[in-house]
C-alpha cells in the first residue's frame, strides 16, 4: 500500500533527483522530504553540513539510519543533550534566544539526566504518561462534540475543525485552563514553536527581530500562567497545575516554586499541541488514499493502535531535531565524526529505513514490534507527552470510524505544508458520508 499523496503543488522547490539536490531545510523542502530520504539512505546516511556545529569551526551531521539514531537517543552520556553537554560558547554570529521560563526551570528541576528522569516520573507522567488513562472519557467527549459541528454537512476542513482544536481542548483541560482562553493559548503556542517553524537551518535560528517578537508574546503567557498558579494554590482543582502546586519533588525535597511550575507548563504546551494535530491530519490522508484500510478499521477497532503507530512511523510529525553532540570521536556507517560535532537526528528518515523496516514505505498492521519507531524519540528523553498524544489519536479515530461511513478527499486540496521541521499541513478538505 504505497502512499501517493501529491506534494509540491504550492512550492517552486524541485523534487531532488540526486544527492546534490538534497536540502532538508530550505523553503519548500518539506514538500519533498520523502523523496530526499532514499537518496540519503543510499548515498549519504551520515550527511555532513560544514560549519554548522556549535561553533563555526565545527560541523553538523545528519543521521538518517535507524540504528544510528536509536543508538544516539538511548545513550545520553556518549551523546549528551545540548543542555547537559560541556559545549563551547556560541560563536559571535550565532543568535541565541533569551532564556524562557522553561530553561530557567530546567536549572533546578532537571539539570542532569538523573533528575530529568525524576522530573518525568513525578511531575508529568501522572498526567500525560502512557498509564494516565484518567482523560479517556474527556477526550472522547470532546472529539464527538467537534464531530457534531460538521457531521451533517458532508464536507469538513479537517485540520481547522478537528485535528487542530482537539489537542487544544485536551491540553487546556488537562492543565486546568478555561476553555474560553483557547484562542489566546493558540497564539502563545504558535510563539513557542516559532523557531521550529520559521527558524533557519538545522539549528532553527531566528533573527533578532523575530526573537524580540517571540519574547514579547511569551511574556504574556508567563504572566497568564502565573495568575493561574496563584489561583490553583488558593483553590486547587482536579487538574495538572493544581497537582504541581501540591506535589513534593523528591530530588529537591520540597514543593515547586511558581517559576518552576511555569516552566513545566511551558513544556506541556509546546509538546502537547502540534505533534498530535499533525499526526491526526496525516492519518486522515492515509485513510483517504486507502478506503479499504478505513473499512478495515471500522470493522475491527482492535487494529486502531497498530494503524496509529504505523502512521506515526510513516509520516512522523516532527521530522528531525538537532539536540545531541558527540562527546568523543565517533564512526557512523564508516564515516568519521569528530568530538564536539552536532548531530541532527532525522526521525522521519530513520522510520523509513529499509534496512530496519520491511516494506518501509507501506503500512503493515501486522508489523512486529510496531512501536519501535522513533517518532517520539526513544530512551529516557523520549517525548513526555507521547502517552496522551497516542490516546488522543486512538480515541479520535475510534470516534471518527464510528460516525463516518466513508472518507475521501474533497476538491481543492493543495497539500501544502508549513515551513520548518514539522510535517504540518495547513488545510485538509475532506468529503464523507455519515454513518
Amino acid at each position: 500500500m504505497a502512499r501517493t499523496t501529491p506534494r509540491g503543488a504550492a512550492t517552486e522547490m524541485k523534487c531532488p533527483m540526486a544527492l546534490d539536490d538534497v536540502d532538508l531545510f530550505s523553503q519548500g523542502a518539506q514538500e519533498h522530504w520523502y523523496e530526499a530520504y532514499p537518496l540519503l539512505h543510499a548515498n549519504a546516511p551520515v550527511h555532513r553540513i560544514p560549519g554548522e556545529g556549535m561553533t563555526p569551526d565545527k560541523d553538523a551531521f545528519i543521521l538518517s539510519k535507524f540504528e544510528d539514531v536509536a543508538m544516539v537517543v538511548r545513550d545520553g552520556v556518549r551523546f549528551p543533550v545540548l543542555q547537559f553537554a560541556d559545549a563551547p560558547p556560541a560563536g559571535e554570529d550565532d543568535i541565541k534566544p533569551p532564556r524562557n521560563v522553561s530553561q530557567i526551570a530546567n536549572q533546578t528541576l532537571r539539570p542532569n539526566p538523573d533528575m530529568w528522569a525524576s522530573h518525568r516520573q513525578e511531575l508529568t507522567e501522572p498526567w500525560v504518561g502512557a498509564g494516565a488513562t484518567r482523560h479517556r472519557d474527556m477526550i472522547a467527549r470532546n472529539a464527538n462534540r467537534l464531530i457534531d459541528t460538521w457531521i451533517d454537512k458532508g464536507e469538513v476542513d479537517f485540520v481547522g475543525q478537528f485535528a487542530r482544536p482537539l489537542p487544544q481542548i485536551v491540553m487546556a483541560t488537562v492543565l486546568g485552563f478555561p476553555l474560553e482562553d483557547i484562542p489566546q493559548l493558540a497564539v502563545w503556542g504558535a510563539a513557542q514553536v516559532k523557531p521550529f517553524v520559521f527558524g533557519r537551518g538545522h539549528r532553527n535560528i531566528l533573527t533578532p527581530d523575530e526573537i524580540d517578537d517571540q519574547t514579547r508574546v511569551l511574556a504574556g503567557f508567563a504572566a497568564y500562567v502565573q495568575d493561574q498558579v496563584a489561583e490553583k494554590r488558593l483553590r486547587p482543582k482536579e487538574d495538572m497545575i493544581s497537582f504541581l502546586t501540591q506535589v513534593t519533588y523528591s530530588p529537591l525535597g520540597r514543593r515547586l516554586t511558581d517559576d518552576e511550575i511555569n516552566g513545566v507548563v511551558y513544556g506541556m504546551v509546546i509538546g502537547g499541541l502540534e505533534t498530535t494535530q499533525y499526526a491526526i491530519a496525516e492519518q486522515a490522508q492515509l485513510l483517504c488514499e486507502d478506503p479499504a484500510l478505513f473499512a478495515m478499521l471500522k470493522a475491527d477497532r482492535s487494529k486502531l493502535t497498530r494503524f496509529t503507530e504505523e502512521a506515526l512511523r510513516l509520516r512522523s510529525p516532527t521530522q528531525g531535531l538537532s539536540t545531541r553532540i558527540t562527546s568523543q570521536d565517533e564512526v557512523f556507517q564508516g564515516v568519521k565524526v569528530p568530538k564536539g560535532s552536532s548531530l541532527h537526528l532525522r526521525w522521519a528518515a530513520a522510520n523509513r529505513d529499509p534496512d530496519e523496516f520491511e516494506r518501509a514505505d507501506e503500512i503493515m498492521l501486522d508489523r512486529k514490534a510496531v512501536t519501535r519507531h522513533v517518532a517520539f524519540s526513544q530512551g529516557p528523553r523520549s517525548c513526555p507527552g507521547s502517552g496522551i498524544s497516542r490516546q488522543e489519536q486512538h480515541i479520535a479515530w475510534d470516534c471518527l470510524t464510528d460516525r463516518l461511513a466513508t472518507l475521501e478527499y474533497a476538491p481543492g486540496n493543495t497539500f501544502e505544508h508549513q515551513p520548518g521541521i514539522m510535517l504540518g499541513l495547513y488545510q485538509l478538505h475532506l468529503r464523507f458520508t455519515k454513518a
